[in-house]
């Protein structure tokens, strides 16, 4: 948490939710698991030995029902998720959903937080947003969804459309 909030220099706690969910799937795979997927409120580390559609909530935004194809891998990869429009946490951006795509679920989770902390209102602010991320070692891309802006920097897994049910999401 550490190495991940000093790397995108935030502070640790930025880190917590998406060290969670790796330790968590990383103790499943040492127990044999070949398939597993653990989301710590949007913070979320997975192995999979078969496609996995991962919807992103992006609260109010018109942008709906999207979902992201996760093909089949033999190492742990994560994808976290910050917003500054939804959930409990602090953020200092407008972001709806701001996600990073990484190896290392730590540092995805708090790269979230940075992109997210970029982001305001409007299509320039999202391009501009990924200023945060870019040149950062270990990040393969990133996606942010801002009102009805949506915009995308390096290695995207394939949008597809989900059956996202809003009601099992939890809000608070």
């Amino acid at each position: 948490m550490v190495k991940a909030g000093n790397t995108m220099q935030i502070g640790p706690m930025s880190a917590v939710a998406g060290t969670i969910s790796a330790l968590a799937v990383e103790a499943m795979v040492e127990a044999g698991a070949k398939y597993a997927i653990v989301d710590n409120g949007g913070d979320i580390a997975l192995i999979n030995d078969r496609p996995v559609v991962v919807g992103i909530y992006a609260g109010q935004s018109s942008i709906k029902n999207l979902g992201l194809v996760f093909e089949p891998r033999n190492s742990i990869t994560g994808v976290c998720t910050s917003a500054g429009t939804v959930g409990p946490s602090i953020s200092f951006g407008m972001a709806d959903a701001a996600a990073i795509f990484s190896d290392d679920v730590s540092l995805a989770d708090a790269a979230a937080t940075a992109l997210g902390n970029e982001v305001r209102i409007g299509k320039e602010s999202v391009e501009a947003s990924f200023k945060a991320v870019k040149g950062i070692p270990g990040i393969k891309g990133a996606l942010v969804i801002q009102g009805e802006y949506i915009g995308m920097w390096g290695q995207v897994p394939k949008i597809t459309r989900a059956d996202v049910r809003y009601e099992y999401i939890t809000k608070a």
